[in-house]
């Protein structure tokens, strides 16, 4: 699986290279995680209602097509993109997303975070706070969309929306967690090789 490393990408074009590369891929393509921040911005899911956005004020709103309700990305905040061939290695949707949690569960477990899934709330959570997103859209037996990770980030901005649409719902990140927090950069390749290896398990 390839990893491919972004940097800071534009929101809107980053969604439509991931369009592009699902559209043009072939049956022999690799898959691909593409690691990324974006400037900030909130994304509104393919289901999305207008009544959570709050208070939003200057940062754009994207109507994308991945699963689920509003959330917020920014500098500092880990996303990776999951753009894989699920019918090739014969994985449902259901497991896709559960490795995605695990694999952020496992990585958070490394710096002494107890980590856990809520029921009815797809994500990631440390004492009932949101600490990592996800949404997917599958298009022919193909990923894209993926996961998002709160490192080192300006928080705030989930308070001018119902964090993927539940009201009132804290979130939090790692930097408020443990003691020392590594480059967004190392992170992102620890949590890459875990989702490679969970993805591997679940395809056994």
């Amino acid at each position: 699986m390839n990893i491919v490393k972004l940097g800071l990408k534009d929101y809107s074009d980053t969604w439509q290279a991931m369009k592009d590369f699902t559209d043009a891929r072939t049956p022999t393509t690799e898959d691909e995680l593409w690691i990324v921040e974006h400037p900030s911005v909130f994304t509104q899911g393919i289901a999305g209602k207008a009544e959570h956005e709050l208070n939003v004020k200057q940062i754009p709103v994207v109507k994308t097509d991945r699963g689920g309700q509003i959330t917020y990305h920014g500098p500092g905040q880990l996303v990776i993109y999951c753009l894989v061939d699920l019918r090739r290695l014969g994985l449902g949707v259901k497991q896709m997303v559960s490795a995605l949690e695990r694999s952020v569960i496992e990585l958070l477990s490394h710096y002494g975070i107890n980590a856990h899934l809520q029921k009815g709330a797809p994500g990631v959570y440390v004492d009932h706070a949101k600490i990592a997103a996800l949404g997917l859209k599958v298009k022919h037996g193909k990923t894209y969309h993926g996961l998002s990770v709160n490192i080192d980030m300006d928080l705030t901005p989930f308070e001018q929306i119902n964090p993927c649409g539940y009201q009132g719902l804290a979130v939090t990140q790692l930097s408020n967690l443990a003691d020392n927090t590594p480059p967004t950069t190392k992170i992102a390749m620890q949590l890459a090789a875990l989702l490679i290896n969970t993805i591997e398990h679940y395809e056994q």
